[in-house]
């Protein structure tokens, strides 16, 4: 991996960190940038040995959201989408959501690990990972409006189920700028942790994620992500149908062998029905 890459790739243990490297941008996210996460996510969700991951930024901030630097005159954002230069916005759009749901239906659990800004898109990428790691020194806007767009990557769906409808008016339609305490005190950041033990912090808690048992993670982040939209017989239904699955792997059997035994289980995603 070479430093001038936009995004830095990094697999330990089952934890995959993606690293968006554009410091000079605060990690603005470009057409380059776009496109090479895009393709990290779906090689990640087809690959075995891929258990866990983290989404980060390179020097001291998360991102800056879309890079409108290379904007055309008329206020239209550079396409990160690869749409191409003469699609109609909406194309540009529709790319762009397919990136969003890709994280969003990621089988794996996800952390951000959020340094300085995430702002905008930025902000929507992190609170659309499955749990949130920031600094104190974090700092959380809801940008659109200052720029003159609406919000998108997501944060319309995210933030009223985070933190109700009225905070997240405040949040979109004033997009003042909050710290990492009021980010946690609103649940939109899991933990607060002091920046010299973040790394440790969340390396630790990649390796607790990558141990659990893959089929029953994704059956689980699948089910309480499509819980926040069903009736309780949906979800009851649902998980209902996971755990028939579930019972029909080694994981199943190793956890309860190992309560038993009282040893730590060690997952490993196989069928168990030959």
């Amino acid at each position: 991996m070479g430093e001038g890459q936009a995004l830095l790739r990094s697999l330990d243990g089952g934890v995959l960190t993606l690293t968006l490297n554009r410091p000079h941008r605060r990690n603005a996210l470009d057409s380059e940038l776009w496109a090479a996460f895009g393709d990290a996510l779906t090689a990640a969700a087809n690959d075995p040995g891929v258990r866990a991951l983290v989404i980060t930024g390179a020097g001291g901030a998360f991102s800056a959201g879309l890079d409108l630097a290379g904007g055309e005159a008329g206020g239209r954002p550079l396409d990160v989408s690869g749409a191409g230069p003469g699609a109609h916005p909406l194309e540009e759009m529709r790319r762009a959501n397919e990136l969003a749901l890709r994280l969003h239906d990621l089988p794996i659990p996800v952390v951000a690990k959020v340094t300085g800004v995430a702002v905008g898109a930025g902000w929507n990428l992190a609170l659309g990972c499955d749990l949130v790691a920031a600094t104190p020194g974090s700092r959380f806007s809801q940008i659109f409006v200052h720029r003159g767009v609406s919000v998108d990557f997501g944060g319309s769906w995210l933030l009223p189920k985070l933190v109700g409808l009225q905070q997240a008016k405040r949040l979109v339609l004033l997009g003042e700028m909050i710290d990492a305490a009021e980010a946690h005190r609103l649940g939109l950041v899991t933990w607060v942790v002091a920046e010299e033990e973040i790394d440790a912090f969340v390396a630790d808690l990649g390796r607790r994620l990558a141990a659990g048992p893959p089929i029953a993670t994704a059956q689980s982040k699948a089910l309480l992500n499509e819980g926040a939209d069903r009736t309780l017989r949906d979800a009851l239904a649902g998980e209902a149908r996971a755990q028939t699955v579930n019972f029909a792997t080694a994981d199943s059997r190793e956890g309860f062998t190992a309560f038993l035994d009282r040893t730590e289980p060690v997952f490993t995603g196989e069928w168990a029905v030959k």
